[in-house]
Protein backbone atom coordinates (compact mmCIF):
# COMPACT_ATOMS: atom_id res chain seq x y z
CA UNK A 1 0.00 0.00 0.00
CA UNK A 2 1.52 3.30 -1.11
CA UNK A 3 1.71 5.98 1.57
CA UNK A 4 0.79 9.58 0.80
CA UNK A 5 2.95 12.29 2.34
CA UNK A 6 1.73 15.58 3.75
CA UNK A 7 2.84 18.49 5.91
CA UNK A 8 1.39 19.32 9.33
CA UNK A 9 1.66 23.09 9.86
CA UNK A 10 0.59 25.27 12.78
CA UNK A 11 -1.98 28.05 12.31
CA UNK A 12 -0.18 30.31 14.81
CA UNK A 13 3.17 31.99 15.36
CA UNK A 14 5.24 32.82 12.29
CA UNK A 15 3.05 30.56 10.16
CA UNK A 16 -0.16 32.37 11.15
CA UNK A 17 -0.05 34.75 8.17
CA UNK A 18 -2.23 33.31 5.36
CA UNK A 19 0.22 34.75 2.81
CA UNK A 20 3.04 32.76 4.41
CA UNK A 21 0.87 29.64 4.44
CA UNK A 22 0.17 30.09 0.72
CA UNK A 23 3.89 30.31 -0.04
CA UNK A 24 4.61 27.19 2.03
CA UNK A 25 1.80 25.26 0.34
CA UNK A 26 2.95 26.31 -3.13
CA UNK A 27 6.46 25.12 -2.25
CA UNK A 28 5.00 21.83 -1.03
CA UNK A 29 3.04 21.33 -4.25
CA UNK A 30 6.11 22.02 -6.38
CA UNK A 31 8.23 19.66 -4.26
CA UNK A 32 5.96 16.64 -4.62
CA UNK A 33 4.08 16.57 -1.32
CA UNK A 34 0.59 15.08 -1.48
CA UNK A 35 -1.08 17.13 1.26
CA UNK A 36 -0.89 20.31 3.35
CA UNK A 37 -2.75 20.29 6.68
CA UNK A 38 -3.35 23.08 9.22
CA UNK A 39 -3.87 22.79 12.95
CA UNK A 40 -6.69 24.72 14.60
CA UNK A 41 -6.27 26.73 17.78
CA UNK A 42 -7.90 29.94 18.97
CA UNK A 43 -4.88 30.53 21.20
CA UNK A 44 -1.90 28.19 21.35
CA UNK A 45 -0.64 29.63 24.62
CA UNK A 46 -2.97 30.42 27.49
CA UNK A 47 -1.90 34.08 27.46
CA UNK A 48 -2.51 34.37 23.72
CA UNK A 49 0.79 36.14 23.08
CA UNK A 50 1.31 34.54 19.66
CA UNK A 51 -0.71 35.53 16.58
CA UNK A 52 -3.08 32.96 15.07
CA UNK A 53 -5.22 32.76 11.95
CA UNK A 54 -8.53 31.04 11.36
CA UNK A 55 -7.88 27.59 9.90
CA UNK A 56 -10.61 27.82 7.26
CA UNK A 57 -9.40 31.26 6.14
CA UNK A 58 -5.92 29.79 5.74
CA UNK A 59 -7.23 26.81 3.78
CA UNK A 60 -9.28 29.08 1.51
CA UNK A 61 -6.20 31.16 0.73
CA UNK A 62 -4.20 28.01 -0.04
CA UNK A 63 -7.01 26.57 -2.16
CA UNK A 64 -7.05 29.66 -4.37
CA UNK A 65 -3.30 29.56 -5.06
CA UNK A 66 -2.62 25.83 -5.56
CA UNK A 67 -3.97 23.32 -8.04
CA UNK A 68 -3.05 19.73 -7.12
CA UNK A 69 -2.08 19.28 -3.48
CA UNK A 70 -4.73 18.06 -1.04
CA UNK A 71 -5.52 20.48 1.79
CA UNK A 72 -7.16 19.90 5.13
CA UNK A 73 -7.70 20.64 8.80
CA UNK A 74 -5.86 18.51 11.33
CA UNK A 75 -7.90 18.95 13.29
CA UNK A 76 -10.68 21.57 13.37
CA UNK A 77 -12.23 21.95 16.83
CA UNK A 78 -15.77 21.44 15.62
CA UNK A 79 -17.92 21.76 18.80
CA UNK A 80 -16.95 25.42 19.26
CA UNK A 81 -18.25 26.24 15.78
CA UNK A 82 -21.78 26.36 14.39
CA UNK A 83 -22.20 23.27 12.19
CA UNK A 84 -24.15 25.07 9.45
CA UNK A 85 -21.38 27.65 9.22
CA UNK A 86 -18.76 24.90 8.85
CA UNK A 87 -20.91 23.18 6.22
CA UNK A 88 -20.99 26.39 4.19
CA UNK A 89 -17.29 27.18 4.65
CA UNK A 90 -16.10 23.65 3.86
CA UNK A 91 -18.28 23.44 0.75
CA UNK A 92 -16.87 26.77 -0.44
CA UNK A 93 -13.28 25.61 0.11
CA UNK A 94 -13.98 22.35 -1.71
CA UNK A 95 -15.41 24.35 -4.61
CA UNK A 96 -12.45 26.75 -4.56
CA UNK A 97 -9.96 23.86 -4.56
CA UNK A 98 -11.89 21.83 -7.14
CA UNK A 99 -12.41 18.95 -4.74
CA UNK A 100 -9.19 18.81 -2.71
CA UNK A 101 -10.43 19.37 0.86
CA UNK A 102 -10.18 16.89 3.74
CA UNK A 103 -12.15 17.91 6.84
CA UNK A 104 -10.40 16.66 9.97
CA UNK A 105 -12.37 17.32 13.17
CA UNK A 106 -12.33 16.62 16.89
CA UNK A 107 -13.36 18.07 20.24
CA UNK A 108 -10.00 19.74 20.90
CA UNK A 109 -7.35 19.03 23.49
CA UNK A 110 -7.07 22.22 25.57
CA UNK A 111 -10.65 22.62 26.78
CA UNK A 112 -9.86 25.53 29.10
CA UNK A 113 -8.26 27.55 26.29
CA UNK A 114 -10.70 26.48 23.56
CA UNK A 115 -13.89 26.74 25.64
CA UNK A 116 -13.42 27.87 29.25
CA UNK A 117 -11.88 31.24 28.43
CA UNK A 118 -14.99 32.03 26.40
CA UNK A 119 -17.53 31.11 29.05
CA UNK A 120 -18.19 27.57 27.83
CA UNK A 121 -17.80 25.10 30.69
CA UNK A 122 -18.55 21.92 28.79
CA UNK A 123 -17.73 18.32 29.64
CA UNK A 124 -15.96 16.05 27.12
CA UNK A 125 -19.14 13.96 26.92
CA UNK A 126 -21.22 16.95 25.81
CA UNK A 127 -18.49 18.02 23.39
CA UNK A 128 -18.65 14.55 21.85
CA UNK A 129 -22.43 14.82 21.53
CA UNK A 130 -22.11 18.19 19.83
CA UNK A 131 -19.45 16.83 17.50
CA UNK A 132 -21.65 13.90 16.45
CA UNK A 133 -24.67 16.13 15.86
CA UNK A 134 -22.53 18.63 13.95
CA UNK A 135 -21.28 15.95 11.56
CA UNK A 136 -24.82 14.75 10.92
CA UNK A 137 -25.88 18.33 10.16
CA UNK A 138 -22.88 19.12 7.96
CA UNK A 139 -23.33 16.03 5.80
CA UNK A 140 -27.09 16.58 5.67
CA UNK A 141 -26.66 20.14 4.42
CA UNK A 142 -24.07 18.97 1.87
CA UNK A 143 -26.76 16.84 0.22
CA UNK A 144 -28.23 19.90 -1.48
CA UNK A 145 -31.73 18.75 -0.50
CA UNK A 146 -34.11 20.28 2.04
CA UNK A 147 -32.77 19.17 5.42
CA UNK A 148 -34.28 19.23 8.91
CA UNK A 149 -32.65 18.14 12.15
CA UNK A 150 -33.90 17.85 15.72
CA UNK A 151 -31.13 16.92 18.10
CA UNK A 152 -30.27 17.50 21.72
CA UNK A 153 -28.03 20.49 20.95
CA UNK A 154 -29.02 21.70 17.47
CA UNK A 155 -32.27 22.11 15.54
CA UNK A 156 -32.82 22.93 11.86
CA UNK A 157 -36.09 23.41 10.01
CA UNK A 158 -36.01 22.66 6.28
CA UNK A 159 -32.75 24.30 5.20
CA UNK A 160 -31.24 23.79 1.75
CA UNK A 161 -27.61 24.67 0.94
CA UNK A 162 -26.12 25.34 -2.48
CA UNK A 163 -23.52 24.96 -3.87
CA UNK A 164 -22.59 21.58 -2.49
CA UNK A 165 -19.03 20.22 -2.29
CA UNK A 166 -17.35 19.01 -5.48
CA UNK A 167 -16.43 15.66 -3.93
CA UNK A 168 -19.02 12.90 -3.80
CA UNK A 169 -20.53 11.45 -1.78
CA UNK A 170 -18.92 14.11 0.45
CA UNK A 171 -15.73 15.82 1.51
CA UNK A 172 -13.71 13.13 3.35
CA UNK A 173 -14.14 13.45 7.12
CA UNK A 174 -11.29 12.41 9.41
CA UNK A 175 -11.65 12.12 13.18
CA UNK A 176 -8.88 13.10 15.58
CA UNK A 177 -8.53 11.39 18.93
CA UNK A 178 -6.12 10.38 21.67
CA UNK A 179 -5.63 6.65 22.11
CA UNK A 180 -6.64 4.72 24.22
CA UNK A 181 -9.65 7.01 24.75
CA UNK A 182 -12.31 4.96 22.96
CA UNK A 183 -15.14 7.37 21.92
CA UNK A 184 -13.20 9.14 19.13
CA UNK A 185 -12.33 5.81 17.55
CA UNK A 186 -15.89 4.52 17.69
CA UNK A 187 -16.82 7.80 16.00
CA UNK A 188 -14.10 7.36 13.36
CA UNK A 189 -15.63 4.02 12.34
CA UNK A 190 -18.56 5.97 10.83
CA UNK A 191 -16.45 8.24 8.69
CA UNK A 192 -13.53 8.27 6.25
CA UNK A 193 -10.34 8.48 8.25
CA UNK A 194 -8.65 9.08 11.58
CA UNK A 195 -5.69 10.94 13.04
CA UNK A 196 -4.62 9.16 16.24
CA UNK A 197 -2.29 10.68 18.82
CA UNK A 198 -1.05 9.52 22.19
CA UNK A 199 -0.49 12.36 24.63
CA UNK A 200 1.41 10.47 27.31
CA UNK A 201 4.22 9.66 24.85
CA UNK A 202 4.47 12.08 21.95
CA UNK A 203 2.03 13.21 19.34
CA UNK A 204 3.02 10.02 17.54
CA UNK A 205 1.78 6.49 18.18
CA UNK A 206 3.70 3.23 18.02
CA UNK A 207 3.04 0.44 15.48
CA UNK A 208 1.54 -1.73 18.25
CA UNK A 209 -0.86 1.09 19.11
CA UNK A 210 -1.98 1.25 15.49
CA UNK A 211 -2.65 -2.47 15.38
CA UNK A 212 -4.90 -2.06 18.44
CA UNK A 213 -6.60 0.99 16.94
CA UNK A 214 -7.31 -0.72 13.62
CA UNK A 215 -8.75 -3.78 15.37
CA UNK A 216 -10.93 -1.60 17.60
CA UNK A 217 -12.29 0.51 14.73
CA UNK A 218 -12.98 -2.60 12.63
CA UNK A 219 -15.41 -3.86 15.31
CA UNK A 220 -17.64 -0.80 14.81
CA UNK A 221 -17.15 -0.07 11.12
CA UNK A 222 -20.09 -0.70 8.79
CA UNK A 223 -18.81 1.39 5.89
CA UNK A 224 -17.15 -0.85 3.30
CA UNK A 225 -15.09 1.98 1.79
CA UNK A 226 -11.41 2.62 2.54
CA UNK A 227 -10.39 4.17 5.86
CA UNK A 228 -7.50 6.63 5.84
CA UNK A 229 -5.13 6.59 8.81
CA UNK A 230 -2.87 9.63 9.09
CA UNK A 231 0.08 9.76 11.47
CA UNK A 232 1.94 12.92 12.42
CA UNK A 233 5.67 12.21 12.28
CA UNK A 234 7.01 13.54 15.55
CA UNK A 235 9.70 12.03 17.75
CA UNK A 236 12.83 12.96 19.65
CA UNK A 237 15.14 12.66 16.63
CA UNK A 238 15.08 12.51 12.83
CA UNK A 239 16.42 8.97 13.02
CA UNK A 240 13.54 7.87 15.26
CA UNK A 241 11.00 9.54 12.98
CA UNK A 242 12.41 7.78 9.92
CA UNK A 243 12.58 4.43 11.73
CA UNK A 244 8.91 4.68 12.68
CA UNK A 245 7.87 5.75 9.21
CA UNK A 246 9.60 2.75 7.64
CA UNK A 247 7.97 0.40 10.16
CA UNK A 248 4.51 1.82 9.46
CA UNK A 249 5.14 1.42 5.75
CA UNK A 250 6.49 -2.12 6.10
CA UNK A 251 3.42 -3.25 8.05
CA UNK A 252 0.94 -1.32 5.88
CA UNK A 253 -0.47 0.44 8.94
CA UNK A 254 -1.11 3.94 7.58
CA UNK A 255 -2.23 5.70 4.42
CA UNK A 256 -0.83 9.16 5.23
CA UNK A 257 2.41 10.31 6.86
CA UNK A 258 2.36 13.98 7.94
CA UNK A 259 5.68 15.71 8.52
CA UNK A 260 5.52 17.90 11.61
CA UNK A 261 6.66 21.46 10.83
CA UNK A 262 6.06 23.63 13.92
CA UNK A 263 6.98 27.28 13.50
CA UNK A 264 8.16 27.45 17.11
CA UNK A 265 10.98 25.03 16.21
CA UNK A 266 11.72 26.36 12.73
CA UNK A 267 12.00 29.74 11.08
CA UNK A 268 9.95 30.25 7.93
CA UNK A 269 13.19 29.94 5.95
CA UNK A 270 13.94 26.59 7.61
CA UNK A 271 10.39 25.41 6.90
CA UNK A 272 10.85 26.22 3.21
CA UNK A 273 14.15 24.33 3.18
CA UNK A 274 12.59 21.24 4.75
CA UNK A 275 9.66 21.35 2.35
CA UNK A 276 12.02 21.62 -0.63
CA UNK A 277 13.61 18.32 0.42
CA UNK A 278 10.36 16.68 -0.66
CA UNK A 279 8.66 13.62 0.81
CA UNK A 280 10.68 10.46 1.55
CA UNK A 281 11.81 8.66 -1.59
CA UNK A 282 10.98 11.52 -3.97
CA UNK A 283 13.63 13.27 -6.06
CA UNK A 284 12.18 16.75 -6.01
CA UNK A 285 13.95 18.00 -9.13
CA UNK A 286 12.18 15.32 -11.15
CA UNK A 287 8.71 15.45 -9.64
CA UNK A 288 6.02 15.22 -12.31
CA UNK A 289 2.45 16.39 -12.10
CA UNK A 290 1.48 12.79 -11.47
CA UNK A 291 3.58 12.77 -8.30
CA UNK A 292 1.39 15.44 -6.78
CA UNK A 293 -1.98 14.01 -7.73
CA UNK A 294 -4.41 13.52 -4.89
CA UNK A 295 -6.52 10.56 -4.01
CA UNK A 296 -10.28 11.09 -3.83
CA UNK A 297 -11.56 7.65 -2.89
CA UNK A 298 -11.24 8.35 0.84
CA UNK A 299 -14.88 9.40 1.02
CA UNK A 300 -16.25 6.39 -0.80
Amino acid sequence: MAILYGLYVMNFGESSDPRVLVELAQEAEQSGWNGFFLTDALMYHADGHEPATDTFVGLAAIASRTSRIRIGSAIAVLPRRLPWQVAREAAAIDQLSNGRLILGVGIGGETEVEYGRFGQKITPRVLGERLDESLDIITGLWSGEAFSYHGKHYQIESARFSPTPVQRPRVPIWIGGSWPNKPPFRRAARWDGLIPIKHEKTINVEPNDLLEIKAFVAKYRRNTGPLDIAIVGNASSKEQIESRRLEYERQGLITWWLKYLPAYRNSIKEMHEQIKEGPPGVITSAVSAKGSEFRSEGAA
